[in-house]
């Protein structure tokens, strides 16, 4: 199992909506290096559900359902999307400041690469931030 973090901002898709809907498409991918970590994901994968512009923090924690094909909201390109199921809330969200205050992930791709929308975290990271989060699942 591969851990990942993908970004959303709350007033576009929040986590919220993606716990109503359960399994939501994720679409809109728009970056060449986020897209082939979209393709790198594999059914059952983790992934943090990030909060980003309003709020900057991780919220809740979401899996693989169905891994990359075509985004159905791209009109050319070569762009892919993947199913993702909520599994929960964090249960104490993750803020960007406790994440850029914790030295043990000064390497995490979201301080260092901060505009990219899906990103790679490692297992040592993401055990980390399940941690400082509560999460125990």
């Amino acid at each position: 199992m591969a851990f990942w973090l993908v970004k959303s901002e709350p007033d576009a898709f929040s986590w919220d909506q993606q716990v109503a809907n359960d399994v939501e498409p994720w679409t809109g991918v728009r970056n060449h290096a986020a897209r082939n970590n979209l393709a790198a994901m594999q059914r059952g994968d983790r992934a943090f559900f990030y909060h980003s512009n309003t709020g900057r923090e991780i919220v809740g924690v979401v899996e693989v359902a169905r891994e990359a094909y075509p985004d159905p909201t791209a009109e050319t390109g070569p762009w892919l999307a993947v199913d993702m199921r909520a599994l929960g809330p964090m249960p104490r969200p993750v803020t960007l400041a406790a994440i850029k205050a914790e030295p043990a992930l000064a390497e995490l791709a979201l301080v260092r690469q901060s505009r990219l929308s899906v990103l790679p975290v490692s297992p040592a990271h993401w055990d980390l931030i399940c941690r400082m989060g509560g999460w125990t699942r």
